[in-house]
């Protein structure tokens, strides 16, 4: 794709049923610049995804949208009017309705991807996304930008397979949007170094019976404050957090050694073998011995 193009846009693109087998396809994706002053969406907009600004419309698809240059206003039935600048991206949810447009003083640069499934469906249900925040803060980000090139690359040469490659970007593409706007929160609140101290704490302490209280006061944080910055952060309280250390480190010493269950216990910090066995099998479903015995070909 040449930089300086003023606009690309792959629209219909072609779905098989093994395609659709594949759980996520990509519909539409492109680029376009629009000027100062110039109207929006331009004459050249793909006609299935036209609309007016000012009445807004409703899709059949999700689109993941990417303004790197200027900025403009978003609005939705579950959104008021927002100020969309470089470096947000915005989701836009099928049967939501929606509208979005340029501010005519800078105008803006935007990538865009349309994609169905049930993938992309499953992900929603699980709230990962939501129609009441459909605005992620990513920054200017240059791997996102590749990927929607790539994508671009990909849609234009359609070879064979090209609607898993797609999938796999658009994927990828998600991901970035969930983890760079998770993180632009705690980068505001300054807390991720002390986060990340944190989680080395408790890799090098994990069997030493440290516990999140010590880690909280060490790191300088109220132990409520600490709790819950740590949980939003990693996925996992501080307590959780240290014995899914321990069950990791359980694993690799039943693969990798021939340590009695008893002496493991001991290494990674269970006062005793039965306590271990019942929260090993609560987080693998397999006792101590069967896991080694899988993991070791012992049960083939």
């Amino acid at each position: 794709m040449k930089e300086h193009q003023k606009a690309i846009q792959l629209k219909y693109l072609p779905i098989n049923e093994q395609d659709a087998s594949w759980g996520l396809t990509t519909n539409s994706v492109g680029f376009q610049s629009i000027s100062r002053g110039e109207s929006y969406p331009p004459r050249n907009h793909p006609t299935r995804y036209l609309f007016s600004a000012d009445r807004g419309r409703v899709l059949e698809e999700f689109q993941l949208l990417y303004i790197v240059k200027g900025r403009g206003t978003f609005k939705s039935k579950e959104l008021k009017k927002t100020e969309i600048k470089e470096g947000h991206m915005f989701m836009l949810f099928p049967a939501e309705w929606h509208t979005y447009f340029p501010c005519k003083k800078t105008g803006w640069d935007e990538y865009w991807i349309g994609f169905s499934g049930k993938n992309i469906k499953s992900i929603v249900e699980n709230k990962f996304f939501k129609t009441q925040k459909p605005i992620f803060n990513v920054g200017i980000q240059d791997d996102i930008v590749s990927l929607y090139k790539q994508a671009i690359r990909v849609a234009i040469e359609q070879k064979s397979g090209y609607q898993q490659m797609l999938a796999g970007i658009v994927n990828l593409l998600l991901g970035y949007a969930y983890s760079y706007d998770r993180f632009s929160i705690f980068e505001d609140l300054q807390v991720v170094n002390q986060i990340n101290k944190a989680k080395i704490m408790m890799a090098e302490n994990f069997n030493m019976g440290i516990n999140p209280k010590e880690i909280a006061e060490k790191v300088n944080m109220s132990y409520s404050w600490f709790r819950r910055i740590f949980k939003q952060y990693t996925g996992f309280a501080p307590a959780q957090y240290i014995q899914k250390i321990k069950i990791n480190k359980s694993k690799e010493l039943l693969t990798n050694s021939n340590l009695r269950i008893k002496e493991i216990a001991l290494d990674v910090g269970f006062s005793n073998t039965e306590c271990f066995c019942t929260i090993f099998k609560k987080h693998t479903d397999y006792t101590p011995n069967e896991y080694r015995e899988f993991t070791q070909g012992k049960n083939l």
